[in-house]
């Protein structure tokens, strides 16, 4: 579940603080189980993302987002997010529960198939051929790999705002 939390939160904030924030929401409220993040009070929820520190740039935001995904898991995963990669039949049809979860598109749903591949040895028939060709966030193992990764990222978005004229 912190995983998927933390792809959720990956959005206009450090990456490094979009995946601590589990933890800091574990450490706020108790948990980040589904069901009981949402037999949580709404309100206490809601506080735990505003902090301070606040758990992300737009808190009110994302805690919905974090309950709607909790939601999700609850209905279509029966609360366990292993559901969500367990028992698939390839990686396509993996892919595609990955992007039906709120907050993660598809660009996260490549990243976090490699994730899941790589480095949790989820991987379902085609995995391989689904993975994007250039480095990802799941690629990153240590300090220097992250440093590298982001490195390149910032390099890529300079590159696409020239490319468009921004």
């Amino acid at each position: 579940m912190a995983l998927l939390i933390g792809f959720v939160l990956d959005q206009q904030v450090q990456l490094q603080r979009a995946f601590s924030a589990p933890f800091d929401l574990r450490s706020r409220v108790g948990t980040i189980t589904p069901a009981e993040l949402l037999a949580t009070d709404r309100e206490q929820v809601l506080a735990a993302f505003a902090g301070p520190p606040a758990l992300h740039r737009f808190p009110r935001m994302m805690a919905e987002r974090v309950l709607e995904l909790c939601r999700t898991i609850e209905v279509r995963f029966q609360g366990d997010p292993s559901r969500i990669w367990a028992g698939v039949d390839d990686a396509a049809q993996l892919r595609s529960r990955l992007t039906e979860l709120p907050g993660i598109g598809p660009m996260k749903a490549d990243t976090m198939m490699v994730v899941l591949g790589k480095q949790l040895g989820v991987r379902p028939k085609g995995w391989r051929q689904l993975l994007p060709t250039h480095p990802t966030l799941g690629d990153v193992r240590d300090a220097d790999g992250l440093l590298a990764y982001q490195t390149m990222k910032r390099a890529h978005k300079r590159a696409a705002r020239t490319a468009g004229g921004g």
